[in-house]
């Protein structure tokens, strides 16, 4: 009889701990597609009424435009661009522009940005210095500016220890993106005590999220998308640090080579497992209790679906969250 309780105890607890996690709804990462974008603001107006933690997107493709629609589109929700490369506008003109939104949403905005990439930042033709003393120097003019009012919270983009240490000592917050499981736990931990204990503190991390119950066809949206990201010699870097480097040497040479085509089948379950979420719907939230649990406290998903485009992944991911 006692075993039998026991397991009747062991199944109620499991049932209730899916139930808490399917109801910990997280924030969502949106671009503004050229041609959908009226449609991205309905989607983040949905969020909002199913009570979403937020809304955050990049930069590109019109990002900042999209987040003042935002303020004037959603009345509760947090939003945010997530990593502004703070090479494309002076600091200046981003804290005027950041105090503006902020001020229209009472709050709701979030500035963060980041130095991008190298090979990104040559495509646009934009100098780059040094990330570290840059990123000091746009922190400080980006919060000494006066007569606009003031600017947003700063939440700087950063992978690696020298960039998270800055984040916790200037800005007011840190963002990750494409990050590692395995790897969190570890960058965490450089942030000062009081930050991470501090809920105005913002810690998020943006993870490729593509639900599906067809796991091989999950798997293969997320290696088209991150086929280009492991070109980054940032990226490659930052992931050979977290464990992954016969996977970061062979794309070194393929990168050399000019045979980035092959990069698709390089890329390892494990490596994948680790820094994406992806199969069906009770895989996809006891992963993401997992990025909860080691600090993370505003999971933000990049959704893909397997069969259809951004907007079908969201309502994808309103299936399981509600």
């Amino acid at each position: 009889m006692t075993d039998r309780l026991n397991g009747v105890s062991f199944m109620v607890k499991h049932i209730f701990g899916f139930l808490k996690m399917s109801h910990a709804k997280p924030a969502l990462a949106l671009t503004p597609v050229p041609g959908r974008r009226r449609l991205v603001v309905e989607a983040a107006k949905e969020m909002e009424e199913r009570g979403y933690a937020g809304l955050y997107c990049p930069s590109t493709l019109g990002g900042m435009s999209l987040v003042e629609a935002l303020a004037w589109n959603t009345q509760s929700m947090p939003f945010g661009i997530t990593v502004a490369p703070i090479y494309a506008r002076v600091p200046e003109d981003y804290s005027e522009t950041s105090a503006c939104i902020h001020e229209i949403s009472e709050g709701r905005f979030r500035l963060g940005v980041g130095v991008s990439h190298g090979p990104t930042q040559k495509r646009f033709r934009t100098p780059v210095g040094k990330p570290i003393s840059d990123m000091r120097d746009f922190v400080v003019r980006y919060k000494e500016w006066v007569g606009a009012g003031d600017p947003a919270p700063l939440t700087l983009a950063g992978m690696r220890p020298r960039m998270i240490k800055l984040a916790g000592e200037m800005a007011d917050g840190l963002v990750f993106a494409n990050a590692a499981l395995s790897q969190a736990s570890k960058s965490l931990a450089l942030l000062p005590a009081d930050k991470l204990k501090n809920d105005e503190f913002f810690i998020g991390c943006m993870t490729p999220t593509c639900i599906s119950d067809d796991v091989e066809a999950a798997k293969a949206v997320h290696k088209r998308t991150l086929a280009r990201y492991v070109q980054l010699p940032y990226y490659r870097e930052y992931w050979r640090e977290s464990g992954y480097e016969e996977e970061m040497a062979e794309i070194d040479k393929l990168v050399d080579t000019g045979e980035t085509a092959a990069i698709f089948d390089k890329l390892s379950d494990r490596w994948l497992d680790d820094v994406t979420l992806f199969g069906p719907a009770n895989r996809v939230l006891e992963k993401l209790e997992a990025w909860r649990e080691v600090g993370i406290k505003t999971p933000i998903l990049v959704p893909s679906s397997a069969s259809g485009n951004q907007l079908k992944a969201v309502q994808e991911i309103f299936q399981i969250f509600g």
